[in-house]
């Protein structure tokens, strides 16, 4: 795009429409006009997230950073402005949107849930299944009218998405009104970015194939003063043949012990009862640091902090060692449920997927964790017809469901991610056979995990209340040590405390109970 085709699009975009009609006229004029020269500008220019480089890359000197700041120029540029972020995905994405919200009130935004209060939207997306992205195209459209009535709104997309040349590729060439675009590797970079989406004429798309360094001293909002969490490890390096997330987060990179033991000290402070580790694989901690320091040793430290109840997620079965297991055990602020996703039943599948553990090595980690905690809970993650997954491999999955014994579990049916390998793996099953499957293996988690609850029925237990029911605002709710939802009723100062519930009906996925006052052995 040269200077005076610039210029064109400047006084175009500068035009100030009289109504709504004018400010689609003016849209068109704007689509119509640079379109062409806009995709030749991007095709020479812009340089797209490669999936290629990603399963290529070694390991690379990580550098970590302090000197976060915000210019001048841009520290009070959010003065009577308000910013909206849309969060989709995993627990990371939630993380990552409260760093964004940070970054945005240092620079004056203030939070806002309307649309049509927002001067700034950004959707942070997940790619992890099909529907996701489904979904993210979907509200990309509805914003599309907000853009015409407002053409100085700024809409974003960022996340795992932007990660992926086939998206940043459609929002080029069927969504031009969006503003800005952006990936996981530099959220630090959001106030520039904001800046050129703002003073700029141009979309402004600024993703990176390579892994960003660690960026410490960046600001967060969070979300109440009850649970917070804390980033331990960016990115995966398993390269699980059906997974996007290597690609889109990139390789393992460690934070140092020291930074995360600050970090949850000063939440332990702040009055924080529960604080989730974070990491795409969060047991592969450390190995990248070369210190003989993994997850294990972290969390013996963490032992020491007094914060009620120290979580962690996702877990690798493969990465999952005897000493991680050695520290749980010990109890205290460290919590028997314990997520490990298994994802198939069948070795054969399961080699295929690339998990690099058989259904073997799998139960015999399970044994040793039943062994050192009797009563540690057990949920997991489970992919049902993958490609070619014969009905012998799904009846290896249901068996494997029944003898660990799973009190709840995450279940979806495969689906296909544009640039891994399974994506160009022929399949010939179903998706009526599919379904069924899934049919099939939710009655079996439902039935185990209403099972599970039954037992509850009498006992009291510890809940961490974190505020009202969602469908009755008269009744509190809460989580216990192993991940259990409590309904009860009771007084709204126990909000963000730790109580005691005596369960009085278990259901399939959640307990009800009432309030106990008197000392009493907790389960």
């Amino acid at each position: 795009m040269n200077e005076q085709q610039r210029k064109e699009m400047s006084q175009i975009r500068q035009e100030k429409p009289a109504d709504v009609k004018s400010d689609k006229d003016n849209l068109e004029r704007i689509k119509q006009k640079t379109s062409e020269d806009f995709m030749k500008y991007f095709e020479t220019t812009y340089q797209p997230p490669s999936l290629r480089k990603a399963q290529r890359r070694r390991k690379e000197d990580v550098k970590i950073h302090y000197d976060f700041n915000i210019s001048e120029e841009m520290a009070g540029v959010g003065e009577g402005r308000k910013y909206m972020i849309r969060t989709y995905g995993c627990q990371m994405n939630e993380h990552d949107t409260e760093v964004m919200a940070g970054i945005f009130e240092e620079m004056g935004y203030e939070s806002t849930n309307d649309t049509k209060e927002a001067d700034i939207i950004l959707l942070n997306t997940c790619a992890i299944r099909e529907n996701a992205e489904n979904k993210v195209f979907g509200e990309i459209g509805h914003l599309k009218p907000l853009k015409l009535e407002n053409p100085d709104l700024i809409i974003g997309v960022c996340g795992c998405m932007s990660q992926e040349e086939s998206v940043v590729n459609r929002i080029l060439k069927k969504h031009p009104f969006i503003d800005l675009i952006f990936g996981t590797h530099n959220i630090h970079r959001l106030p520039q970015l904001v800046k050129e989406a703002m003073y700029g004429k141009e979309m402004v798309v600024d993703v990176w194939s390579k892994e960003g360094d660690i960026i410490e001293n960046l600001p967060r909002a969070r979300k109440g003063k009850i649970k917070g969490w804390v980033n331990i490890m960016y990115g995966c390096d398993k390269f699980c043949t059906y997974c996007i997330v290597p690609y889109t987060r990139g390789k393992e990179r460690s934070r140092l012990p020291e930074d995360i033991i600050q970090e949850v000290r000063h939440l332990a402070a702040q009055g924080y009862k529960e604080v989730t580790l974070l990491g795409q694989n969060v047991n592969a901690y450390g190995k990248d640091l070369d210190m003989g320091y993994g997850l294990g040793d972290l969390m013996d430290e963490l032992r020491a902090i007094d914060i009620p109840r120290i979580r962690f997620t996702t877990s690798h079965p493969r990465d999952f060692d005897d000493r991680l297991i050695e520290v749980l055990a010990k109890g205290g602020n460290m919590l028997d449920h314990i997520h490990l996703p298994v994802q198939s039943g069948n070795s054969d599948i399961l080699k295929i997927m690339g998990r690099k553990y058989n259904r073997e090595q799998y139960m015999t980690l399970v044994h040793k964790i039943r062994e050192a905690m009797p009563e540690a809970t057990l949920t997991t993650d489970i992919i049902v017809g993958f490609p070619n997954e014969t009905d012998e491999q799904f009846e290896d999955t249901l068996s494997l469901v029944e003898e660990v014994g799973f009190e709840a579990a995450y279940t979806f049916i495969y689906s296909p991610r544009e640039g891994t390998p399974a994506a160009r793996m022929s399949d010939n099953v179903s998706m009526e056979v599919k379904k069924e499957r899934l049919q099939r293996l939710n009655k079996i988690v439902n039935q185990q995990a209403a099972d599970s609850m039954k037992k509850y029925e009498g006992e009291v237990v510890e809940v961490l209340v974190e505020g009202e029911s969602k469908k009755n605002k008269e009744v509190l709710s809460g989580y216990t040590k192993r991940n259990k939802l409590v309904n009860f009723r009771g007084p709204r100062s126990s909000i963000g405390q730790l109580v005691k519930i005596k369960i009085t009906e278990a259901k399939t996925w959640s307990l009800n109970g009432e309030m106990v006052e008197e000392t009493i052995e907790v389960k």
